[in-house]
């Protein structure tokens, strides 16, 4: 009797149509690469009836049968989707089936859309953009640290913020993972009541903007992400997403993105400037493509 433990098939040669697993995963829009490599290493993933552990395993799709918890997985080709979100309060971003709870899948009510997963996480107080996606080679570009894409944060925060705690967040902070890379901080706006900030992170830890703030002793208030490597508010409200443009995609593709250093990245913010005022919802304005509110209505 097979054991459905074993390590699996492994293939014996890298023949033309063989394919690291974790990539055709994701490809197949299950989730980002790297996820797909917790779903391997932890046991979700059978090839023909054996549960495969090795995150190095190739397979053929043709010929193989593959299952993520039981249920199949596809080999037809998967139309590739992409969504910009202006994520509101009280959602989360998972897949996960959650009870009475709303996530970020759900409010893209495209028809289309397949089955998508966020690139990334905002927690739940947090607002601002969130890309969704079944393209797991873009998932790892945007969310992978080599590829260092900036992100940036409107922060407000109750009290006065002093320059030597502003310099400790641009130096970098310690945390549980190791010291921050350090973070860009604009100053829009400082009184004795409330700061108000700019921050610019090109790492991905989790809750790291917060974090970071407690590190040097204050409380985040607000927490809003307005920027996305070459991606913007502008136009988009909060609850509201988009399909992105092919630049957009192409630029967020670019392996070369390092915030400045991508031309594409800086003819696409070129006449976006840098902190503008903290406001509750998106910039005003239009975009050169159609707009979701939610519901589905066009905005």
């Amino acid at each position: 009797m097979k054991d459905p433990t074993s390590p699996g098939p492994r293939e014996p040669d890298a023949g033309p149509a063989s394919v690291r697993l974790n990539k055709w995963l994701a490809d197949q829009g299950v989730a980002s690469r790297r996820k797909c490599d917790g779903l391997i290493a932890a046991g979700h993933v059978s090839i023909d009836g054996s549960t495969v552990r090795e995150l190095g395993t190739r397979i053929d799709p043709e010929n193989c049968r593959v299952e993520v918890d039981g249920s199949p997985i596809g080999v037809r080709p998967t139309r590739k989707r992409y969504y910009l979100l202006n994520k509101p309060r009280g959602v989360f971003c998972t897949n996960d089936e959650l009870e009475n709870r709303s996530r970020a899948i759900d409010l893209i009510d495209d028809r289309d859309k397949g089955r998508i997963y966020s690139v990334g996480r905002l927690d739940e107080d947090t607002t601002g953009l969130l890309v969704l996606t079944n393209d797991g080679e873009l998932a790892n570009r945007v969310m992978h640290p080599r590829y260092g894409v900036p992100k940036t944060y409107l922060v407000k925060i109750h009290g006065f913020v002093p320059d030597e705690a502003l310099q400790g967040v641009r130096q970098g902070v310690r945390l549980a993972e190791g010291v921050t890379g350090g973070a860009r901080v604009v100053v829009l706006k400082r009184s004795e009541k409330q700061s108000q900030l700019e921050v610019t992170i090109n790492e991905g830890v989790n809750r790291e903007v917060r974090r970071i703030f407690a590190a040097v002793g204050f409380k985040i208030a607000r927490l809003h992400r307005s920027r996305l490597g070459p991606l913007d508010d502008h136009g988009l409200k909060i609850g509201a997403w988009r399909p992105l443009r092919r630049d957009e995609i192409e630029a967020l593709l670019d392996p070369t993105q390092s915030g400045a250093e991508n031309p594409r990245l800086e003819r696409l913010q070129k006449k976006r400037g840098p902190g503008q005022k903290f406001r509750r919802a998106a910039r005003k304005g239009s975009v050169r493509t159609s707009v979701r509110a939610p519901g589905g209505r066009r905005a």
